[in-house]
């Protein structure tokens, strides 16, 4: 569903920029809902979603100035709200890197655990996963990463559309990533627990 820029746009943008709270309320009240459900989808996380909604709207209250030079409100907002979305997954994924770089250099020196090999352990997890999707989605992420197969020639291959294979990837990667994600971080919690306590 296309989502409408707000009636009156640049009367309220201008409220806004002298600091009428009222007119921000209704801002904040029109683009709400459909901003939430926007970023929602880029990190799949409401807790998440919820924290970004609140800083991108504050953004704006705070940089209330420059409204008057913005031409169409709507693009500004959800293009602040991309980008935004986007800075956070790449944050939290340089935290989790540097987490996991940090819980190997404590296994390296660590001569209780020499021996412990996260990456076996890793593959193992990945294996698990993929063992556990349908099994027609199974099939699909197969023949496209390890057969390095395009869409079409899936298709073809188990007499499936072009659209139905891109859905069973799209749903065998989304659980992939939940799952190897959640395995990945016990793993990694149940080591750091060990390593504290030993």
């Amino acid at each position: 569903m296309a989502i409408h820029s707000i009636a009156n746009e640049k009367h309220l943008l201008n409220k806004i920029a002298e600091g009428d709270q009222r007119a921000f309320t209704v801002l904040f009240d029109f683009y709400y809902k459909n901003l939430r459900n926007y970023i929602f989808k880029i990190t799949e996380s409401q807790e998440v979603t919820e924290e970004l909604v609140q800083e991108i709207f504050i953004k704006v209250w705070e940089k209330r100035d420059l409204l008057t030079e913005v031409k169409c409100f709507k693009s500004y907002l959800f293009i602040l709200s991309r980008n935004r979305a986007l800075n956070h997954l790449r944050d939290a994924s340089r935290a989790r890197v540097n987490e996991m770089n940090w819980l190997r250099n404590q296994f390296e020196n660590s001569y209780l655990i020499d021996d412990l090999n996260l990456q076996d352990e890793y593959h193992s997890i990945i294996e698990k996963a993929i063992s556990d999707l349908p099994p027609q989605q199974q099939k699909v992420y197969n023949l496209s990463r390890y057969e390095h197969l395009k869409y079409e020639e899936i298709a073809l291959r188990m007499g499936l559309s072009k659209e139905t294979v891109k859905k069973h990837m799209q749903h065998a990667l989304a659980f992939l990533k939940r799952h190897v994600k959640d395995r990945i971080e016990e793993v990694a919690v149940g080591l750091l627990l060990f390593i504290l306590y030993i």
